[in-house]
């Protein structure tokens, strides 16, 4: 009969398919050995990070993107799934994301997680609101769902809280390139086979971060001490001004939900009069409606806008973390110079 196959006929063939039903399903095991990492960082600056270090060896979703807010972020079902395929999710830590506990335990995240901010010494808000001091023992296993509300504090800031700790360390280059390193230990840890890829990127990114950040101290050693001091809309600076030796008179503390009342407004309008602060600036963050209102009643120059928490969009100046820091470096010192 035409097409009959003998029984050893058809048993060669039968195990000729098995063969290739094995080789089939084997066949993704190896070409995920090749696909990109795949990756999500809590917001823009992370992203860069990450970005940078793995190179063409990760695919990135960033969680909130460039101008957006992470301190009111809003997670969303989009967001859940782009967690449930991650292997690796790099966090700031220090609290910064409130959300994100409960956004990884909705998603069913298995993957690992980087805190990006492990070994640095936190900024640490006193009883009166100023940020002034690091405390090197601090338990960098925080808790992520404490509130990020603000009391209303004295002088040059208000009060987190919580345990009072800045988490804005992406702020000092210095910290920076700790980030850099837990950021490449941690791809690193995900993906052995390429972890002296990511190892070399960080290597070359963080020497360009110490670059600049040599530059950036020189440029504002050469502006006089007494001209070191700006407003800005919330307390978001406080690293950069310890590193750089540049006073921040903020707004609001350091959430950008923290609203003040009239009596700090007045009291920051008679600070920056009483002490010729010369420049306030906004934030690309936050409403620039109260730093505006302080240069009206005060006289100071409105400096431009600083990025904070967040990058500019891609194309711009400060779509990435050292072109926002040569940004906001250009914009303070442009403004604090003698004129």
């Amino acid at each position: 009969m035409p097409g009959y196959l003998a029984a050893p006929a058809r048993r060669r063939v039968l195990l000729w398919l098995l063969a290739l039903g094995a080789a089939c399903a084997s066949a993704p095991l190896v070409a995920r050995g090749a696909e990109p990492l795949r990756v999500v960082a809590s917001f823009s600056v992370l992203g860069d990070m990450v970005r940078e270090i793995g190179g063409d060896d990760v695919t990135v979703a960033t969680l909130v993107g460039p101008d957006g807010d992470a301190h009111e972020y809003e997670p969303t079902p989009a967001a859940a799934r782009q967690l449930a395929g991650a292997a690796v999710l790099v966090e700031n830590g220090l609290g910064f994301e409130t959300w994100l506990p409960r956004l990884a335990k909705a998603a069913g995240f298995a993957g690992r997680t980087v805190v990006a901010s492990t070994g640095v010494a936190p900024r640490r808000l006193d009883a009166d609101g100023h940020g002034d001091h690091h405390d090197d023992d601090h338990d960098h296993d925080h808790d992520h769902d404490h509130d990020h509300g603000h009391g209303h504090g004295h002088g040059s800031g208000h009060r987190h809280a919580h345990g009072d700790v800045d988490p804005h360390a992406w702020q000092s280059l210095a910290n920076g390139a700790v980030y850099a390193r837990n950021i490449a230990d941690g791809l690193a840890a995900a993906d052995p086979a390429r972890a002296a890829a990511y190892r070399q990127r960080a290597q070359a990114y963080v020497a360009r971060i110490e670059a600049l950040d040599a530059r950036l101290r020189d440029t504002f050693a050469a502006i006089p001490a007494a001209r070191r001091q700006v407003v800005t809309s919330h307390d978001a600076f406080g690293y950069f001004g310890d590193a750089y030796g540049v006073r921040f008179i903020a707004v609001a503390g350091v959430s950008t939900d923290a609203e003040p009342s009239a009596a700090d407004m007045a009291r920051i309008v008679g600070q920056v009069k009483r002490e010729g602060v010369p420049a306030v600036f906004v934030e690309n963050i936050t409403s620039p409606a109260l730093v505006r209102q302080i240069a009206r009643e005060t006289g100071a120059r409105v400096g431009g806008t600083l990025y904070s928490d967040a990058l500019a969009p891609p194309g711009q100046p400060a779509a990435t973390y050292l072109g926002m820091f040569e940004w906001n470096a250009r914009q303070l010192s442009a403004a604090l110079r003698p004129q």
